[in-house]
């Protein structure tokens, strides 16, 4: 998906979900063995969609997400840290929270089997639950800002340059909002009221796309598959950023 968006090269794909999980990765996380290693990597990274943006340049007519980028006149001539920072975000945007969100919905529903059930029984859920399943697994932990001023929030004292970190997982499991929030129910009524995407003007730009791709995936596997059985662990992630998995191994049982 992230290689269509692009009009990046099919063939090497693979690089975008390797630069998207060494972006976020520490030096304990086994994914990179030192920062030089990843700052070498993201270096490799920028020049190849260096090398992109100025062939895109000469005719920017196409509906990948870089001509688009061009074609804006916010956007076309953004310095080169503000390309890069962009240019992450929409990496891992697109690939973390999805890859993440999908693992995280296999592993939840072979937690409570009796949702399995109950969408076996009415594969018209598939749509609730999607909203559901980004609820409970929540990808995004939290976000950080820094205070401007100094702010009186509900009697807790916020000094200007303090750090404030906005847990996504926290507000997801509010019991005032949600009941019995650390269950995964898939016909819950407001499911949609998560806060996965963030809200209002800082609300995801992509969050149509990942809930489409959800609910295709999902739509499809129901139409193929009988059963999910979890065989081992999960390896998650060792991340405080984004909530997701190295591996999770699962036996998949084909409908017959």
């Amino acid at each position: 998906m992230l290689a269509t968006l692009f009009d990046f090269p099919f063939e090497e794909r693979h690089r975008l979900t390797r630069w998207s999980d060494i972006s976020t990765a520490s030096v304990d996380s086994g994914i990179i063995e030192s920062l030089e290693q990843r700052d070498r990597e993201l270096d490799e990274c920028f020049d190849y969609f260096m090398s992109l943006w100025e062939k895109r340049k000469v005719n920017p007519v196409g509906n990948d997400l870089l001509s688009m980028l061009l074609r804006g006149k916010a956007t076309r001539d953004m310095p080169r840290q503000e390309f890069f920072g962009n240019l992450l975000l929409l990496i891992v945007g697109g690939n973390d929270t999805t890859r993440n969100s999908i693992t995280g919905g296999v592993l939840a529903l072979s937690q409570y089997p009796g949702e399995f059930e109950k969408l076996k029984a009415d594969p018209s859920l598939v749509r609730n639950m999607v909203a559901e399943i980004i609820r409970w697994q929540t990808p995004v932990t939290y976000m950080r800002r820094t205070a401007l001023e100094d702010v009186d929030f509900e009697g807790h004292k916020i000094r200007e340059g303090d750090k404030v970190a906005m847990w996504y997982a926290s507000g997801n499991r509010d019991p005032e909002v949600f009941e019995s929030p650390h269950e995964l129910r898939i016909d819950r009524e407001n499911a949609r009221a998560h806060l996965s995407f963030g809200f209002g003007i800082h609300r995801c730009m992509g969050n149509r796309l990942a809930e489409m791709q959800l609910r295709v995936l999902w739509e499809e596997l129901m139409s193929r598959v009988s059963a999910t059985e979890l065989v081992g662990e999960p390896v998650r992630n060792r991340s405080t950023l984004i909530k997701g998995y190295q591996s999770l191994p699962v036996v998949i049982k084909r409908k017959r």
